[in-house]
């Protein structure tokens, strides 16, 4: 055979193994509203940057009618390409081949990706598409799993981790996602530990795969994923948008942006939060004022919606950002607040974010099931992720500031480097409702008047201590500044600290009150 015919068999040979599982899995992969694993791979890099490694991989199973049973790249595409010019590094599972399963080969190829994504120093990105582990390989399939969770660790808070759950990802395939740093999941996919037929065999409930495992449920309820999709171009869409916000790895800062919207004097800002205390508002309308363009990538959205965590860009620069959400819960701190905003800073501190936060808290959700369900260890988390960031950290205090829950939100004694307040600003142990309750019980019990007397204190205690300029006297506050000033002002904070180093103590790591 002469060297043309070898490099046509060549060609036909990789041409059939990119058909994966064949023309009417394809088909059927479409009918079911889904991308194949090779098209999610196309859309997601730049055209002509993609490099496939290991397509000719198989599996070397032999029992269970698995001899000489042909998985093309053993189920799963690996290699690197990029994304708006910067190296990436990603596996995309092809459901198309054996249902996606994982074997030894297939978690092999995986588990190599992630190796090559931590030596280069390039995000990784895993698309997950799969019916779960080979059982025809029994604890070959497992020991792969495990490999990949192992690599997952091993990059965790070197590189950034996105993972997109496409199709069913189920079982112990679902903890490779859970340790990722960012899921997006479409609303077509279903991802869970134990399956409806499974819950309803052991505990008798039963529940459809959309209630169990479908995106909203594993939004809003469990908190595990970051973003919905509608489908798998926006899946796509989100993850290379998320991206774009993110350094490639701990050692580099994220990509300043071009900037067209100068820092200047907001006039209308001073008008955003009502007079009114006790009235609510939109958060958000305050952060897209502050944010250039008003370009706001908000994270885990329909989470824990009293907190509001996610990424904005600051004269080009990307910011973290975790605000107090007055619109729900009155912006107060649960359990499932303190955990979503304190992983959401430990990112950011990973991957030399900056932070900024927004503050509007009454203090932590008091009740029975949050003190059974641990407030006191979750709380403590957000104190811990805070005081051990040392990437520039601002505060804005924009109303309520009460409590424990005051220092929770990065107060100056957690660490901020600049912290200011708005006029609108009540710093507090609580708020002067209750504060006047307890400091002047006598002369309410003692007043014929008791009503009147009530307003009269509370009024005194509000003029002496719920406002900003007490904090500001003692420090604990670096200005008091105009609502119309908040963007110069964290624009010049930021430029100034965007060089900050700190040093800690020498240790393996903290003990976070996980």
């Amino acid at each position: 055979m002469g060297i043309e015919e070898k490099i046509q068999q060549l060609r036909e040979k990789k041409e059939q193994l990119r058909q994966g599982g064949g023309a009417e899995r394809i088909e059927k992969q479409h009918q079911s509203g889904k991308l194949t694993a090779r098209e999610r791979v196309d859309r997601l890099v730049d055209p002509n940057t993609f490099q496939e490694i290991g397509l000719f991989a198989t599996h070397r199973a032999t029992q269970f009618g698995m001899a000489g049973k042909d998985f093309p790249a053993d189920g799963v595409v690996t290699g690197a390409g990029a994304i708006d010019g910067r190296l990436i590094h990603l596996a995309s599972q092809d459901f198309t081949v054996g249902g996606g399963s994982a074997g030894e080969v297939h978690s092999n190829k995986v588990a190599e990706a992630m190796q090559l994504s931590l030596k280069t120093g390039s995000p990784f990105v895993f698309i997950n598409d799969s019916g779960g582990a080979r059982v025809q390989e029994g604890i070959d399939s497992l020991a792969g799993y495990g490999r990949v969770f192992y690599s997952n660790v091993m990059l965790s808070g070197a590189v950034p981790q996105v993972a997109l759950i496409c199709g069913p990802c189920a079982g112990g395939a679902a903890y490779s996602p859970a340790l990722t740093d960012f899921i997006v999941q479409t609303k077509g996919a279903q991802m869970f530990i134990t399956g409806p037929s499974v819950i309803k065999q052991v505990t008798g409930e039963v529940v459809t795969s959309e209630q169990l495992g479908g995106p909203a449920a594993q939004m809003s309820y469990s908190g595990v994923v970051h973003f919905i999709a509608e489908n798998d171009d926006d899946a796509i869409f989100i993850c290379r948008r998320l991206l774009s916000f993110l350094p490639s790895n701990n050692l580099e800062d994220p990509p300043r942006m071009p900037w067209d919207q100068a820092a200047e004097i907001d006039p209308e800002m001073n008008f955003v939060v009502p007079e009114d205390p006790k009235r609510g508002y939109d958060m958000r309308n305050v952060l897209v004022r502050v944010l250039d363009r008003g370009d706001f990538l908000e994270t885990q959205a329909s989470f824990a919606e009293n907190i509001i965590v996610g990424f904005g860009r600051l004269m080009g620069r990307t910011v973290g950002v975790v605000a107090n959400q007055p619109m729900a819960l009155a912006g107060s701190l649960d359990i499932n607040a303190s955990d979503k905003a304190a992983r959401f800073i430990r990112f950011c501190n990973a991957f030399n974010i900056p932070l900024l936060t927004f503050v509007d808290v009454p203090g932590f959700m008091p009740g029975v099931q949050q003190e059974y369900g641990g407030i006191i260890r979750h709380g403590a988390k957000m104190l811990f992720a805070y005081s051990a960031a040392t990437v520039p950290k601002l505060t804005v205090i924009v109303r309520k500031a009460y409590g424990g829950a005051y220092i929770a939100m990065c107060s100056k004694d957690l660490g901020a480097d600049r912290s200011v307040a708005w006029p609108t600003a009540e710093i507090a142990v609580m708020g002067a409702e209750g504060a006047a309750e307890i400091v002047f019980r006598g002369e309410i019990a003692e007043a014929q008047d008791k009503q009147g007397k009530r307003k009269e204190v509370i009024e005194l205690y509000r003029n002496a201590f719920a406002n900003p300029y007490v904090a500001g006297a003692r420090r604990l506050v670096d200005d008091v500044i105009e609502p119309a000033e908040t963007r110069k002002y964290l624009a010049a904070a930021l430029e100034a600290l965007h060089t900050k180093r700190e040093l800690r103590p020498p240790k393996k790591h903290g003990l976070i009150p996980l």
